[in-house]
This record gives structure tokens, sequence and C-alpha cells, in this order.
């Protein structure tokens, strides 16, 4: 709990909260429509190459406990739309080309990282794929246009995740001097993502529009 601080606890909620989100929307209407798989598969594996020190690795149970919730919780929600209610899901808006977020992510992980060794190399792999892994999400939203209120309240409480871990950073900064390039730069490109959704989640959806309509591409 040394690095804990309420910026780091409440975005860990919000984290919780956003998966939870997403789960009880997909269980209640029994349907995954307008969620991308493609993201949710990315985000099981940011999970699974972040958490393989687990069983090697013991910070605090706190700490133990919300690797295996996040863990199961990616793993249910992939089980659910690829497996459960596979034809609820409309893999024909679902198209982003996800090899064009990994291979740059590998090769990044190469090259920049604290130490040359699977563990480390997988961790760095784990921070730089969390910060593209909502894109296969934002690009279906952008093709069809519209976007469930309860898949964009997901995406905001993923984004204030995010927010949230920034403050965290800049707290730890400040009162331990502690700084870590990669995961800052990292959540830093993900918050910008978010930037463009939290606007249009505030002027339209808060606004009590329901669902969201995007701006056609042109």
């Amino acid at each position: 709990f040394n690095s804990m601080n309420i910026f780091r606890l409440a975005g860990d909620v919000s984290h919780l909260v956003a998966i939870l989100i997403l789960l009880m929307k997909i269980w209640s209407s029994r349907s995954c429509a307008g969620i991308s798989g493609k993201s949710q598969v990315l985000f099981a594996l940011v999970f699974t190459t972040r958490y393989l020190d687990l069983f090697t690795v013991y910070i605090s149970a706190y700490n133990s406990v919300m690797k295996v919730v996040f863990l199961a919780l990616s793993y249910a929600t992939v089980y659910l739309i690829y497996m459960r209610f596979k034809n609820t899901y409309n893999s024909e808006n679902d198209t982003f080309r996800v090899e064009f977020l990994l291979i740059p992510v590998i090769g990044l992980s190469f090259l920049e990282n604290y130490a040359f060794t699977p563990l480390e190399i997988l961790w760095t792999f784990s921070i730089f794929l969390e910060s593209v892994a909502i894109m296969p999400q934002l690009f279906m939203i952008t093709k069809t246009g519209e976007a469930e209120s309860i898949t964009t309240h997901y995406l905001f409480f993923l984004g204030l995740y995010r927010a949230l871990y920034i403050a965290n950073w800049v707290w730890r900064y400040h009162t331990e001097g502690f700084f870590d390039q990669i995961a800052v730069v990292s959540g830093v490109v993900q918050t910008i993502f978010y930037c463009d959704f939290f606007y249009l989640y505030v002027t339209r959806v808060l606004r009590g529009k329901g669902k969201m309509s995007l701006p056609m591409p042109v």
C-alpha cells in the first residue's frame, strides 16, 4: 500500500466499474451488439501479459486480488462475446485491423523496456497495448455512427481510470520522486484518444440523448 493513494484507488475502482458495466450490459440484454470483441480480446491480452508475475511476486493482498479479478472479468467478457452470445456479435462492424496495433507494440516493447527479460518485455508490451486497445471499439462506434448509452458509460469510466492514473503519477512524482516513463507516456497517449470521446459524451449523452451519434466520417 506504500504507493497507494486516493487517485490510484479511484482509478482502480473506475476501471472495475467500467468492466462491470460492460459485463452487466451483455448479460442483462443477452446481447453484445455494439461492443468490439477485438478490443475485449486486446484487454484480456493486456491483463494476461501484465499479470504473469501473479504467482511469483507478492505485493499486497489488494494487488493480488485485483489482478485475479481483472483477469477473470476480461476472460468472462471475451467468453460472452465469442461463445455465449456470439449470434448477437456484429463482426461486420468490428473490422479494425488489429495487426496494425500489435506489430508496432511488439516492436516498441523490444526497443523500449527497463530490462531485456521476458517478464519485463511482456509488461512493457501490456502497457503499450493498453494505450491502444480501445481503438477497435472507438473505430466501431465511428463506423456505425452511434453507441448505446451503456457502451458510452463503459468508455467514460475507462477514460476516467486513465485520467486518475495520470493524477496518481503526478502525486507519486511529487511525494516519492517516482517516475515511470513508459507508463506515463502510454497513459497520456491513451487519454488523448479518450478526449474526443469525452467531449461527445458530455455534449450528447449527459444531455439526455440516450444514444450517442458521432459525426459520420466524411
